[in-house]
């Protein structure tokens, strides 16, 4: 089969296809056909060895897929040859055929497109782990969300819709401001570049708070990181829940005297570990996300889908901020 693999180097440019050996599945696996893969800021991390989890060389980045079960191992039950699923591992998806353990193997809903299928699961069950395990988001609650146009921040922003929240877009463009608010936020608006000094960064925290009903919001979903967290941090309302997803911008360095002032929660947020240790809990909000889905809630906005032979510039469109929505690499192509 053919794979996109890393054998070397770490960095994107490492990146090449190459032929490799048909997985076979073991017992509890299903072995899928893969049609699409969801392209991630980890795959980014894990190519750079910058991941919480080191992976060995050769592998093949992309933690979600969709496809077309070929076969099921011993001890698999409720998945036949043919059948249209989704799944989610640590890495190996961006190849033609993966060994995946049934309890990550998800059916996919009679009408939805393979594309869509493969799009909606790291994001979209992130921003829902994150807004309902980890901040406990109540119907009425103002959200912001920093970042609101890449893949996890418009997922953040649709679940919070769906879930009830007055949702505040921010991003780091006007066209990506429009995407945001074409998603849903009630409010959305433009941030400048990070800044360089004590007057950007006043600057900065005053134009957040200037677009926060009552200068303040009770949920921060802050996957950017650099001087977007400090600043959003000083609009977070007394007993807010500030949720640290990512820092593509830098690992910020939060004042203590803010949370102790603020009296709010600076929260965690990392999903694939959470779907590692409790695969049951994942399973159902992965049946909640689909169901939002169906409603017409959730739409995945798949803005690139690259061949096989163009992974690398797909990963390296999310490492350098540029995409917008969801990239996917096709592995038929």
């Amino acid at each position: 089969m053919r794979a996109v693999i890393s054998s070397e180097l770490p960095g994107v440019e490492d990146t090449r296809v190459a032929e490799l050996p048909d997985p076979v599945p073991g017992p509890g696996d299903v072995l899928i056909r893969v049609a699409f893969c969801g392209v991630n800021y980890p795959d980014v991390l894990l190519l750079q060895d910058r991941y919480q989890v080191r992976a060995r060389r050769p592998f093949s980045p992309g933690g979600e897929i969709s496809g077309q079960v070929v076969s099921a191992g011993e001890a698999v039950s409720g998945f036949a040859a043919g059948d249209r699923v989704m799944a989610r591992m640590g890495y190996g998806g961006m190849a033609e055929a993966v060994a995946v353990p049934a309890e990550r193997v998800q059916t996919i809903p009679a009408g939805m497109p393979l594309d869509d299928a493969a799009a909606i699961q790291t994001t979209y069950l992130t921003a829902y782990h994150a807004l309902v395990q980890r901040a406990g988001l109540q119907p009425g609650e103002r959200l912001l969300v920093l970042g609101a146009a890449g893949g996890v921040g418009l997922a953040a922003v649709q679940v919070g819709k769906a879930l009830g929240a007055k949702v505040i877009a921010a991003a780091s463009s006007e066209h990506k401001v429009g995407i945001a608010r074409s998603a849903g936020a009630d409010v959305a608006f433009s941030y400048p570049a990070a800044s360089s000094g004590d007057d950007e960064r006043r600057e900065l925290i005053a134009l957040i708070k200037s677009n926060c009903p009552g200068g303040a919001v009770d949920i921060v979903f802050d996957g950017v990181g650099g001087d977007y967290t400090e600043a959003a941090l000083r609009a977070t309302a007394p007993d807010g829940r500030f949720l640290v997803v990512g820092f593509p911008a830098g690992i910020p360095r939060i004042p203590a005297n803010l949370i102790l002032l603020k009296r709010c929660e600076v929260v965690g947020v990392l999903y694939g570990a959470f779907a590692a240790e409790d695969p049951e809990q994942d399973r159902l909000n992965c049946d909640e996300v689909l169901r939002l889905y169906q409603a017409g809630a959730l739409r995945p906005l798949i803005s690139g889908r690259f061949p096989a032979g163009d992974a690398g510039r797909a990963i390296a469109e999310l490492k350098e901020r540029r995409a917008t929505g969801k990239l996917l690499v096709d592995m038929s192509t």
